[in-house]
């Protein structure tokens, strides 16, 4: 729902991660060297010299990485509803959900995921948002997922945050479960001259789950008008 705003100031490319949409899926386990990987041969393939970048939960992750990896390529970061570390709990959290999956396959993952994405209320006044989220949801490879999935318990970026060369906003729902606010302000105060910022009324999917309060969130950050 960003995409209108977002093109009146930028050239937009958006990517599927490897495993998931219509990205080819790749013999898992995968890394973050490889979603960093994949990311920079995208801009290469569209000529692309210089790039802000934002994404959402593995996206704003691997936004990082680009940071950290790449800085002269990278104008800006915006990291939404991500982690940088992985303490038991979150390590122990995707066990589990590899377990779902091989009991019953990505649908099960969905299942008992998408309460943890979306608002009760988000569910039942925008019924077609979570259509739209499941329909893509469901496009996610076994594989695809198992590979991210165990990229993600090596998930180590916290203790490089230091190194961030790159303007960074990092971007909380406030009722997000999974990147919660206080572990993404850990993270802005260990990076270097960055921004934070909670989204009101938001859980996971934070620029689904409430578009407006996402994209005020971003305006100053990009230096956009909101007329």
């Amino acid at each position: 729902q960003q995409l209108p705003l977002l093109e009146q100031y930028y050239r937009v490319i958006r990517c599927d991660t490897r495993g998931h949409g219509d990205s080819p899926t790749t013999a898992s386990p995968y890394s973050f060297d490889d979603f960093v990987g994949d990311a920079i041969e995208v801009l290469d393939r569209h000529h692309v010299e210089t790039a802000t970048v934002m994404g959402l939960s593995l996206g704003g992750m691997t936004a990082l990485g680009l940071g950290l990896t790449v800085p002269d390529r990278i104008n800006r970061v915006i990291c939404c509803a991500a982690r940088a570390d992985a303490p038991p709990p979150f390590v122990q959290n995707w066990h589990n959900r590899l377990a779902m999956l091989e009991h019953g396959g990505i649908e099960e993952v969905w299942n008992n995921t998408v309460g943890m994405w979306l608002s009760e209320n988000t569910r039942n006044e925008h019924p077609e948002r979570e259509a739209a989220l499941r329909h893509d949801f469901l496009k996610t490879t076994d594989e695809g997922y198992r590979g991210c999935a165990n990229a993600l318990i090596g998930l180590d970026y916290q203790r490089q945050l230091e190194n961030m060369t790159v303007p960074t906003l990092f971007l909380a729902g406030a009722e997000d479960a999974a990147a919660p606010p206080d572990a993404m302000r850990a993270m802005a105060d260990a990076c270097p001259g960055s921004a934070f910022s909670v989204v009101p009324d938001a859980k996971h999917i934070i620029n689904l789950d409430n578009p407006d309060g996402f994209s005020v969130a971003i305006l100053d950050f990009l230096g956009m008008d909101p007329g």
